[in-house]
């Protein structure tokens, strides 16, 4: 039976239990007290309870036993301008490499009179694209993947006889995600291994709250100078072969409140009245007892 149907039914009942009271005050009987309000303050936790609807609360709520194909796509994320790159270089000359590895300190730490500040060293993507690195200079960064990167860099080395069969290694030192909007607890997420799906942000983030509209959470993501936005529907198992299952470096997830949440208009409009004949029930018990 759907859930408004029971909200109804409710009510109906409270509106017959107060023309009852009111047949027992005419005829002067006597009620047990002990046994009347406890059981109607049982009733009105009942009746609350029942109208509300969680269906919607509940993450793929039309999914049974199946197997679902995973289409991956391209996860190689592309360099953008401000990002930050951890470079390292690696040859059989251990020491002609180390000249190329001067900015590959993990993380510098600087203390306030409040927190401890930590801050990543790299090599930081200009605005005109390019990084500025050891003995080779300027190489353009912005735009390409970390393979093209690893294979320009090595390219250089080679072609002006540094190393010998030089390997670099490329990752990003500033690959996080942005969760936003009704979840347990708002949040910047660093990836380490720069792979983190939806699901995963979202669990990091204290998971979506009883306000949260799992059929609506919002994605931005920002590629070739333009915001692309994307609505994602976790009520629905399309979650799973979405492109948009797996998060790239600077998304952001804002998780929108429901009706609930921002007006309370839904569940007012069927519990106001049973909230009306409750305490008109009560007004009715407590002339009768004075």
């Amino acid at each position: 039976m759907p859930k408004y149907l029971y909200c109804i039914l409710f009510l109906l009942v409270f509106r017959f239990i107060r023309l009852i009271l009111k047949f027992i005050m005419t005829k002067n009987l006597r009620l047990n007290k002990t046994l009347l309000l406890p059981g109607l303050l049982m009733m009105i936790i009942f009746v609350a309870s029942s109208c509300m609807d969680t269906k919607k609360a509940i993450y793929f709520n039309n999914i049974g036993n199946s197997v679902i194909e995973s289409t991956i796509p391209d996860l190689e994320p592309i360099i953008q301008k401000s990002d930050l790159l951890a470079i390292y270089v690696s040859s059989a000359n251990a020491e002609a490499s180390q000249m190329f590895n001067t900015l590959n300190m993990p993380t510098a730490t600087s203390a306030t009179s409040t927190s401890t500040i930590t801050q990543s060293i790299g090599y930081l993507v200009g605005q005109d694209g390019d990084i500025q690195f050891p003995v080779l200079g300027k190489i353009h960064a912005s735009s390409l993947t970390k393979k093209q990167l690893t294979d320009k860099i090595v390219g250089n080395l080679i072609d002006k006889k540094l190393l010998v069969d030089p390997i670099v290694n490329i990752s990003f030192l500033n690959y996080r995600v942005t969760v936003l909007g009704e979840v347990g607890r708002p949040t910047v997420i660093s990836v380490a291994n720069e792979k983190i799906s939806l699901l995963e942000a979202l669990g990091l983030a204290g998971d979506l709250t009883i306000y949260a509209k799992r059929d609506n959470v919002l994605l931005i993501r920002e590629e070739g100078g333009k915001k692309i936005i994307r609505r994602i529907n976790l009520n629905t198992q399309e979650i799973f072969t979405s492109p948009y299952y797996y998060l790239k470096t600077n998304d952001v997830v804002y998780v929108e409140p429901n009706k609930s949440k921002v007006a309370n208009t839904g569940r007012a409009q069927v519990l106001l009245p049973i909230l009306f004949s409750a305490l008109s029930l009560l007004t009715i018990i407590v002339s009768y007892y004075r």
